[in-house]
């Protein structure tokens, strides 16, 4: 992968298989630890990003984060630099519950969730809006923090596909055009030093074998899942 001479480069990594994600709950900023097919998620990321170049290495404070941070930090010793801004949207009310009761005991957020997550607001919790607004500013922050650099930032999904939707220029009313990644799938964006980001790889989980994916185990995040019933058009409108 080539890197540019000027502006800074990042490596937006989704953290590996974490227990909510097997047992289908929703993890948020509950600090779930990472499942044993996790562990191997990461040793096939470590490989994928071994003779990658890195000059810094940033985290959520969430372990399932951060241990995917060390797990890539095993060829590149640096240290790990947290960042709260990273860390995956609070979600109040839906923390630890599974998925499944949500469109019982919360309706229409479940139904904004699914199809227009733009105005997804738990109680209690994080709007999408703020998680919108505070993923990309501390991107931005980590992009000024270091010029004509490769930086490689382990998040959440939530927080990246926000960050996806901004790099792709879109207004949050269009996030969900934006694709889901996979555990351990990697994004990388370029930034020139007018901080203009250009996206180069889109949610990209080619060292995960099938058995190992957790995506090829599960079919929530299909794109067909997410066209409201009574809008069959948007079936019609090209993956992002």
């Amino acid at each position: 992968m080539v890197t540019p001479d000027k502006g800074t480069r990042i490596l937006l990594v989704r953290h590996c298989e974490a227990e909510g994600n097997v047992k289908r709950i929703f993890q948020g900023h509950t600090d779930a630890p990472i499942s044993a097919n996790g562990g191997k998620q990461l040793d096939l990321l470590s490989l994928r990003l071994r003779n990658q170049r890195i000059d810094a290495l940033y985290s959520s404070p969430l372990k399932r984060a951060y241990q995917t941070a060390q797990a890539i930090n095993q060829f590149h010793h640096l240290p790990i630099r947290i960042k709260e801004g990273l860390m995956e949207i609070q979600g109040g009310s839906w923390e630890g519950k599974p998925w499944a009761d949500f469109p019982v005991i919360d309706p229409e957020q479940s139904y904004f969730w699914d199809y227009e997550p733009h105005r997804f607001a738990p109680a209690g919790g994080e709007s999408m809006r703020q998680v919108y607004d505070r993923v990309w500013n501390a991107l931005l922050e980590i992009v000024q923090e270091n010029p004509d650099s490769v930086v490689c930032i382990t998040s959440h999904g939530c927080a990246i596909r926000n960050i996806l939707c901004r790099a792709n220029g879109f207004p949050i009313e269009r996030l969900n055009e934006v694709d889901w990644c996979d555990n351990t799938a990697v994004s990388v964006i370029d930034f020139d030093q007018q901080l203009r980001p250009s996206i180069v790889v889109q949610n990209d989980a080619s060292h995960l074998s099938p058995e190992v994916s957790t995506f090829h185990k599960q079919d929530w995040w299909h794109r067909d899942r997410r066209i409201p019933p009574h809008d069959p058009e948007k079936a019609k409108a090209p993956p992002v």
